[in-house]
């Protein structure tokens, strides 16, 4: 298991997704103050080119780089507001998550062990040989 790369890997995930956080951001702003801007924006985007943040980026600064800067500019601030949080939360919920699992997990084995006791004791009989019949 490579840590690193495994690093950089959700690194570059997550650029995407704030990416995708402040396209939807500054969709929301120009609905209200550039509504032919916002529709443009919007069939822009609608393509999936956001899977690659960077690469969205890049086509856009090549249609309108007024609004690549304004998608940069709104994508690093929510990385400031959000990194500060997002280690703790991480763990956090991955923890809780992991819990669950286990929890539903147990549940399920209890229930299959309740719902057969008949033949578990049949075969603890068959299998005990001071059992006699």
């Amino acid at each position: 298991m490579n840590i690193k790369q495994i690093a950089k890997d959700t690194a570059k995930t997550l650029q995407s997704y704030l990416t995708y956080q402040a396209v939807r951001a500054v969709l929301a702003q120009l609905s209200e103050t550039n509504p032919p801007l916002a529709l443009w924006l919007h069939r822009f985007s609608a393509q999936d080119k956001i899977q690659d943040g960077e690469a969205y980026i890049e086509e856009l600064f090549r249609e309108k780089p007024d609004l690549a800067l304004r998608i940069m500019t709104v994508r690093e601030h929510i990385a400031e507001e959000v990194t500060e949080f997002l280690p703790e939360m991480v763990r956090a919920g991955i923890q809780q998550a992991n819990t669950e699992h286990r929890r539903q997990h147990l549940e399920r084995m209890t229930q299959l062990n309740q719902s057969n006791p008949s033949s578990e004791s049949e075969q603890q009989a068959t299998s005990d040989p001071n059992n006699e019949k």
